[in-house]
This record gives structure tokens, C-alpha cells and sequence, in this order.
């Protein structure tokens, strides 16, 4: 794995040689080609393209992989075949040596793997853009699944982080109209703090305790005797993947997405923490609703004030219909000038569609092309507000979790009535369950030491259920 700077833009430049080079070789051809032969060339040339892109980026990891993660769920207007071959980089890239793998166990836990462990697979079953993951069982017989660090991951991040040009480029390339610098510092501050896995532990023990004995959402438990700085060890979970859901009968497929939309948003509103990872490869499926979510190494926390004129956003939006309270909130979170030369109407019609799933009081289905309409409305460029809006690094994660949110339910062509799932959930409706898993996560919320608990910020966790400014929920907050 590459961890100069020079070395790894350099790798960035042969890959961009070897693709145009491909395209030169291949051009007399296509220009004398039938046209169903044409078709066919230009589809393998694309095809084989995509796959070496994903090969690079998968061998370089770090902070360029994490873009073509984000890119492969996000970006609806990217070929086919290129979104399926960034889709691998999600828990499918290519991984270390068997002997590498072993020495991190070695200097992390101070034995062999096959001696600190009862049982352990060399053979990773994942592997993504900071480290991958083994099975094993420990020596009171825990199934458990050991997340390890690549070696000098951190200073290939660190390398990549230096090559600010080059990421603005890239993330602009991969999202046109977006303020790259917001989401290339914000993104680099989480990625740097993602390679300390004793952050990631605390993070997923978080939520960890918070959604115990949730009857639709787990996460898995931290084994912390056996994780350090560079080593995550936790219960083993089995399930299936985002790619198996997606053959599942549209029942299943809309509970499930149900819950997703419950974690990420009672995330927000409880314990204002989210999981700011939330790609498809980061979910198991068990049937009938219940999912496990996995890595948490890039947690985004905010602060009550952080969130205030946010909250203050979804109540004059979609309750009130109040639209310059809801212009003045926009400015002051950052997302608007003040005083910008645009009138009220359009500050209401371009930023009120991030709302859409949640201003009707009735059943609504997220399709593919309502998602890719969200994702092309954040980036367009040539909106008459796109010179006075931003995205406030405070808020550039979020954006990201609330476009991967559409992505995914898009792709499961989700429907629920949006609207009273999300009235049970704010905190200044709290509405009636109105769904079966609503009605179960109602009883486990009433739960003695469930409701009101309040989490203490400085182990890591923030507000709980008693905070007095809660995060709003309606859909991606509005954006350039």
C-alpha cells in the first residue's frame, strides 16, 4: 500500500494514463465497429475501466477509497457499470497478507493470533478503506468478529489529507456543485480521528448501550480486552447484505427500511450522534425489520446550539408553513446569506424540497428517481441561490448521511407514511406509534432507565432523550 504523497498521486496519475490510453487504442475500433459491435466495445472498455479504477482505489485505501465509497451510493448519475464496480469497494477490497494481518495482532495484543485466540481465520471475510475483518472465537468461546488496521494507514491518509488540490478535484468531480473545501476538511478531521479505534470503541459502545434490547435495531458489543489503538474486536454478527435485501419481497424491504430510518434519525434526536458512514455495507439483515449496524468510526457528534436552528428549520417548514421564520433560520445555521438579493418564495421552493418526504400526511414511496432528484437538487450549481448558499463544515456530514439515507431507501423503492414516523419521533410532537415496529420500539422506549437517560458528553456520549434542543428530522437539511 502506497503512503508518500508523491507515491500515491502518482498512482492516481498512471491510472489516468492507462484509462485515456485504453480509450485511444480502442477508438479505431469503435469508429469501424457495427453498431451493436460498437455498443458491445464501448461496454467492455467502460466495464474493464471501472474495474481498474475500483483496483486502484481499493489498493491505495484510505481517504481516496472513502470517496469512491461515498461515490458509489450517492451518485445516481454515475454509469452503471462504474457504480457497480465502486459498490465492491464497500466490504470487498482487496486484502493484506495473512502474514501482515498477524503482525498487527502481534504488536497490538502481544501473541500470535492463533494464540491470543481459541479459533482464527486468516482468511478476512471484509475488507474496506482503514482495515479488515476476521473471524474468530475467543478463549471463553465468544464468536467474534477482529477488525484490523492496515499497517501505515495513517500515514497514507495523513499523505492524502496533504493533497488538499487533489481531493477538491476528486470529491468535485465525483459531486459537482458541492463546496469541497467543507466536505474535504470535515471529512479529513473524521477520517483522522476513524484510524484510532479506541475512538470507534467508545463510539460504537455508545450506541451500543443506548439501543440495548431494541426489538428491531443491535449493535454489536465491543470485547474491549481484546481491542486497542489499531485492533477491533466485537460479537460476531451473521446476516445478510444490502444486495441480498434487494431480492427480497417489498414487505420486508420497506421494514427494513423503516428501521434504518428510525436508527439514523433517533440517533440524531437522542443522543445527537450518528453513525457518519452509512453505506450499504455497513448494514446486516435478519428479516421482518431487524437490522445490525456496523463500523462507527466515523461518528459525527453536535452540540445542542448546533443543531437549535436546524430544529428551528423543520418546525417552520413543515408544522408552521412559516416561511420567513424558516429563511431566517436557514441563515442562521449558514446554509443562506443573510440578506441574500432572492426572494422568500425561492429560498422556500429550492431548500423545502429536502422536506418532501415528510410534508404530507400520508403513504409516500421513495423511488430511485425521487433519490437521484434529492442528490442532483444538493448539487446543482446553476441554482439562482447556488452564489448564496453553502454548506457550514458543522452540517458537511450530515449532508452526507442524509443523501447515503436516500440513496438507500431509493434503491429499496421504501414506502411508509414518512410524516407520522417522523411526528413519533420529534421530540415536539411525540406522536403515536404508528406502525407495528413503531409500536415495539414504543415498549422498549417506555422501559424502565430507557426514557430521559442522559448520556455524559465527556466519555464520548452527548444529550440523550431529556435534551432540551432536539436534532430536526424532514430530510437532507438544504445545501448549495
Amino acid at each position: 500500500m502506497l503512503q508518500s504523497r508523491l507515491g500515491r498521486a502518482g498512482a492516481l496519475g498512471r491510472l489516468a494514463l492507462r484509462v485515456g490510453g485504453r480509450y485511444v487504442a480502442r477508438s479505431p475500433r469503435l469508429i469501424f465497429a457495427s453498431v451493436d459491435r460498437r455498443s458491445e466495445l464501448r461496454h467492455d472498455l467502460a466495464l474493464r475501466t471501472a474495474d481498474d479504477v475500483a483496483e486502484e482505489l481499493g489498493s491505495m485505501k484510505g481517504v481516496l477509497m472513502k470517496l469512491g465509497q461515498m461515490a458509489s451510493y450517492i451518485d445516481e448519475d454515475m454509469p452503471l457499470t462504474f457504480r457497480a464496480a465502486m459498490a465492491r469497494l464497500q466490504h470487498k477490497a482487496p486484502p493484506m497478507s495473512e502474514d501482515l494481518a498477524s503482525s498487527v495482532i502481534r504488536e497490538e495484543l502481544g501473541d500470535e493470533p492463533e494464540r491470543v485466540f481459541a479459533r482464527w481465520d486468516p482468511v478476512p471475510f471484509a475488507a474496506a478503506s482503514i482495515g479488515q475483518v476476521h473471524r474468530a472465537i475467543t478463549r471463553n468461546g465468544r464468536a467474534v468478529a477482529v477488525k484490523v488496521q492496515y499497517p501505515g494507514i495513517a500515514r497514507s491518509m495523513t499523505s492524502d489529507l496533504r493533497n488538499v488540490g487533489l481531493l477538491r478535484r476528486i470529491a468535485a468531480a465525483a459531486f459537482p456543485g458541492l463546496d469541497t473545501r467543507s466536505l474535504v476538511d470535515e471529512l479529513g478531521e473524521r477520517l483522522q480521528e476513524e484510524v484510532d479505534y479506541n475512538l470507534e470503541a467508545a463510539s460504537q459502545e455508545l450506541f451500543a448501550r443506548y439501543f440495548k434490547g431494541h426489538p428491531f435495531i443491535h449493535v454489536p458489543e465491543v470485547v474491549r480486552e481484546l481491542s486497542t489503538a489499531r485492533v477491533l474486536t466485537s460479537e460476531l454478527v451473521a446476516g445478510s447484505r444490502f444486495d441480498e435485501l434487494q431480492g427480497w419481497d417489498q414487505r420486508e424491504r420497506d421494514m427494513a427500511a423503516e428501521t434504518i430510518y428510525r436508527f439514523v434519525f433517533r440517533s440524531l434526536y437522542r443522543l445527537h450522534a450518528f453513525n457518519g458512514d452509512p453505506h450499504p455495507g455497513n448494514y446486516l439483515f435478519h428479516g421482518r425489520g431487524r437490522v445490525s449496524f456496523l463500523d462507527f468510526g466515523l461518528t459525527k457528534r453536535f452540540t445542542d446550539e448546533d443543531l437549535a436552528p436546524l430544529i428551528d428549520g423543520v418546525r417552520f417548514m413543515v408544522i408552521d408553513g412559516d416561511g420567513d421564520s424558516f429563511r431566517k433560520a436557514m441563515e442562521r445555521a449558514g446554509f443562506l446569506q443573510a440578506g441574500a438579493p432572492v426572494s422568500t418564495q425561492a429560498v422556500v421552493d429550492r431548500f423545502g424540497h429536502f422536506y418532501g418526504t415528510v410534508m404530507r400526511d400520508a403513504p409516500m414511496t421513495i423511488t430511485p428517481a425521487y433519490a437521484s432528484a434529492i442528490v442532483k437538487r444538493f448539487f446543482d450549481a446553476r441554482s439562482p441561490l447556488a452564489p448564496y448558499s453553502d454548506v457550514p463544515r458543522t452540517y458537511a456530514i450530515l449532508q452526507r448521511i442524509n443523501l447515503g439515507l436516500y440513496a438507500v431507501l431509493g434503491s429499496l423503492n421504501a414506502t411508509a407514511n414518512w410524516r407520522r414516523i417522523a411526528e413519533e419521533i420529534w421530540p415536539f410532537i411525540n406522536g403515536p406509534a404508528s406502525t407495528p415496529i413503531g409500536e415495539a420500539e414504543a415498549r422498549w422506549y417506555e422501559q424502565p432507565g430507557q426514557r430521559g437517560a442522559v448520556l455524559d458528553r465527556t466519555a464520548g456520549g452527548c444529550a440523550g432523550a431529556g435534551s432540551a434542543r432536539p436534532a430536526p428530522l424532514g430530510g437532507s437539511p438544504p445545501s448549495a
